[in-house]
């Protein structure tokens, strides 16, 4: 069967791919190519980045390499793919379809850009030990499972937060977490995109579904097509939570409904 086109998973921080696996079969199923960039410094397995924190080498990431990084990968395709990003991951979809890379893009859960500010306690609670202001830059993040039961997982059994905390949680560039606050995290919301989809999960803790509402909001002055939609009951961890297909089957839909290539 000949592909419907090429989808790349953008994986957001403190988590290996394999988030994406359920998404990565389902989206095959129904007859995409699909590929999952790791992060520069991650292409090891859980145990060998989680013995390496504190680590140096990946504390050194910045999120200009990281946006960099992106698009150099993209920049080899001979078609504009299809770009899907949760959390820093969504972000960086923004930036691509910014830059004119992308045909769609998905942003699920985002990361804001630099300039969308909620007044929401638990962003602040999920973010201020991962942002570690009193505390070396270039370095390395590891998120504690109490951190993972708030800010990713809250909601959930207490099986189910430690089983996905020991299958994804892996060490995050400090330095990356602390550009989102600068001018490298800016995006021009007025310049012309491919069509873009904003996901939110009513009860995320890290990326309150009100954020991503405000980063929606901004493209409000622009013609390309922008759309939004908010899930009740969903945390963080939407990628693997038991709505993921529901979700999934969402944003294929809208995909589908708006991919003129």
């Amino acid at each position: 069967m000949r592909s419907k086109g090429k989808v790349f998973f953008i994986t957001g921080a403190f988590v290996n791919t394999s988030c994406w696996d359920n998404w990565k079969l389902f989206f095959h199923k129904h007859g995409y190519t699909i590929e999952i960039p790791i992060w520069p410094h991650k292409d090891e397995s859980n145990q060998v980045l989680l013995k390496r924190h504190p680590d140096l080498v990946l504390g050194q990431l910045s999120l200009e390499e990281l946006f960099q990084y992106f698009v150099a990968i993209i920049e080899k395709e001979q078609e504009k793919p299809i770009v899907i990003g949760h959390s820093l991951g969504g972000l960086i979809v923004q930036y691509l379809l910014q830059e004119n890379l992308a045909s769609l893009g998905v942003a699920i859960h985002s990361i804001p850009p630099k300039g969308i500010y909620t007044l929401q306690f638990s962003l602040y609670k999920s973010l201020w030990n991962p942002l570690g202001f009193f505390k070396y830059k270039n370095t390395t993040h590891l998120m504690s499972f109490k951190d993972w039961q708030y800010a990713y997982t809250n909601g959930m059994t207490l099986k189910e937060q430690k089983d996905s905390y020991e299958k994804y949680i892996i060490p995050e560039s400090r330095r990356v977490l602390r550009d989102l606050l600068t001018v490298t995290a800016k995006i021009a919301y007025k310049k012309k995109l491919a069509p873009l989809l904003f996901i939110a999960g009513e009860k995320d803790h890290m990326m309150p579904a009100s954020l991503n509402y405000l980063n929606y909001k901004k493209y409000r002055k622009n013609t390309s097509i922008t759309n939004y939609k908010e899930f009740e009951e969903i945390n963080h961890f939407v990628l693997g939570q038991q709505k993921w297909q529901e979700i999934a089957a969402y944003c294929l839909n809208w995909i589908e409904q708006n991919n003129t290539l």
